[in-house]
């Protein structure tokens, strides 16, 4: 009987322990394991901005406890990014302190320990790549690193490798410095391009240095990884280093061939008449430009008027070789010598009563026809040799001698008329050599043969010939000084000739050294020489022989020219 009881009981149970077990059962069921439904960036995207937030997507609402920096984390290679996690909804988002590397690639990890509000865990780690995109970098720079010759307007320009943001393309980040100094000047970006255009020309023949900063950014805001620097030195101008004459020269020779002096070659082509004037008040004085080397030359068609102002110009338009421009036009001002009213002869005062006068002999040679007296002093009467004299008291004569002989040893007042004739053809040398408006310097270095010479000082310091004819074109009142430092040379057979009414009483050559006058030539003029006179066979002067030493004659005629 109580086994029959039981039985009923035991059903009874099984029954309600096998419905538990189903409810059991569907409750598992019912329960979902959370996943990451999807991220941003997603796996493997490239360029991600640097300051980007990385996000991930769960399937179903997560417990935020488990949502934080051990469970979401974010590395570059080894190397965990430090930042902070927050959770809303079903995103987590993971905000760096700092931005990312520019152009490294990161590893995100959601880890198993991230639960769903069910308190069930991930099942596995999510992970996932992302590569953030590059700095901006300067692909080209005009002018490049290290250019030399760069012209000095030249507008600077940087290529970027990607687009920028133009609100960081400005004067702030793109800089130019000569040494400490910044330059000044506007920035402009279009395209892929910075453009630096300096407020003036810069400096020639310096180093500059350009910088872009690391505070330009690309359009998506990236900073450029490394500050950009390139140098450049810009083109040397060329310049005029001096002149002949210089700036407000006076008494410049009247022919003067203008001398400009660059500080390079410059291009042939533009050293010409266009770009080397020379001018008289507003006239323009035609002329022969010339250039060589580094010397431009301007000679004047016709001699510089005499105590006149002149301007030369070098325009911009003269180039260097390297087509570069002088940096400025360069002037000179410049009043040449002499007087427009003409020049004062010299005073020979009594050397003046004599045709040939000398210190310490007088010898001749041959048959001479002498025009005028005679004058020896220190030297005695017996350094006078071939002219067969006749002494008489104070003076001698001779059949060669048209007019009276003195010399120093003759009777009173010879010897102190002689003394003072000397005296005064020193004075006369002394004034002639001093004469410092010279209106001809060095004309033909030295060869004036063939020339044509209007009045006026003329100056030499070395030697002067006279290999073929010469003329003196002037009128009558018209003066000549001639000043010369070494010898004076007239070939043989050779004539000087007056024109215009040219005054051999007002022609002085001034000789430092000695004269010879040529076989069968003809002189004209006073000679004041300070060493010594000598004429060869059959010359003749219409003038006076005047020296500080001797007179050589050899069949010589000798005239004082009348007054």
């Amino acid at each position: 009987m109580k086994l029959i009881k039981i039985i009923p009981v035991l059903a009874m149970m099984f029954v309600m322990l096998m419905v538990g077990c189903n409810d059991e059962n569907e409750n598992i069921d019912d329960i979902s394991i959370p996943n990451v439904s999807s991220t941003m960036p997603g796996d493997n995207d490239t360029k991600v901005a640097h300051d980007t937030n990385i996000v991930a997507t769960f399937s179903e609402e997560m417990e935020p406890s488990s949502i934080n920096v051990s469970t979401f984390m974010i590395k570059q290679g080894d190397t965990d990014i430090s930042g902070g996690v927050e959770y809303s909804g079903l995103e987590a988002t993971f905000t760096p302190s700092v931005a990312f590397a520019a152009g490294s690639e990161f590893t995100a990890t959601i880890t198993s320990a991230a639960k769903s509000s069910n308190e069930v865990n991930l099942e596995a780690d999510y992970v996932w790549n992302f590569t953030t995109e590059g700095a901006p970098s300067i692909e080209s720079t005009m002018p490049v690193n290290n250019d030399i010759d760069i012209a000095r307007n030249i507008n600077i320009v940087v290529t970027f490798t990607e687009e920028m943001n133009p609100s960081t393309i400005n004067a702030s980040t793109f800089i130019v410095k000569q040494g400490d100094t910044n330059i000044s000047g506007d920035v402009e970006y279009s395209g892929l391009e910075a453009t630096f255009t300096p407020s003036l020309a810069l400096e020639a023949g310096s180093e500059f240095m350009a910088t872009i900063t690391t505070d330009a950014k690309s359009i998506s805001n990236v900073n450029i990884e490394a500050a950009y620097e390139w140098n450049f030195t810009t083109e040397v101008v060329p310049t005029v280093l001096s002149s002949i004459p210089a700036n407000n020269d006076i008494d410049v020779a009247r022919n003067t061939i203008l001398a400009i002096t660059f500080s390079e070659e410059m291009d042939p082509s533009t050293i010409n008449s266009t770009t080397f004037i020379v001018k008289k008040g507003n006239i323009d004085i035609t002329g022969n430009v010339e250039y060589s080397g580094v010397v431009a030359t301007f000679t004047p068609s016709v001699v510089f008027n005499a105590a006149s102002e002149y301007t030369a110009t070098i325009t911009t338009g003269a180039k260097s070789q390297k087509g570069v421009n002088l940096e400025e036009t360069y002037e000179i001002i410049f009043t040449t010598s002499g007087s427009e009213t003409g020049i004062d002869g010299v005073n020979l005062g009594s050397a003046g009563n004599y045709v040939i006068l000398a210190k310490t002999a007088i010898n001749n040679g041959g048959t001479s026809a002498v025009t005028g007296d005679l004058g020896l002093s220190p030297a005695a009467t017996s350094y006078i040799t071939g002219l067969a004299l006749t002494d008489f008291t104070g003076y001698a004569t001779s059949a060669q001698v048209t007019g009276q002989v003195f010399a120093a040893d003759m009777a009173d007042p010879t010897p102190m008329n002689l003394t003072t004739a000397v005296e005064n053809m020193i004075t006369a040398y002394n004034d002639a050599a001093g004469r410092s408006e010279i209106d001809f310097l060095e004309l033909g270095t030295g060869n004036i043969g063939g020339k044509t010479l209007s009045p006026g000082v003329y100056k030499w310091t070395n030697t002067v010939s006279i290999p073929t004819d010469v003329t003196l074109s002037g009128s009558s009142t018209d003066v000549w000084i001639f000043q010369i430092a070494e010898n004076l040379t007239m070939s043989s057979a050779t004539r000087i000739n007056l024109t215009g009414g040219a005054n051999p009483n007002n022609i002085f050559w001034q000789v430092a050294g000695e004269v010879t006058i040529g076989t069968t030539s003809h002189f004209e003029g006073i000679i004041l020489s300070k060493t010594g006179i000598t004429f060869q066979t059959s010359a003749s002067i219409t003038g006076r022989a005047l020296a500080q030493t001797a007179v050589i004659l050899d069949g010589n005629a000798v005239t004082q020219p009348a007054e």
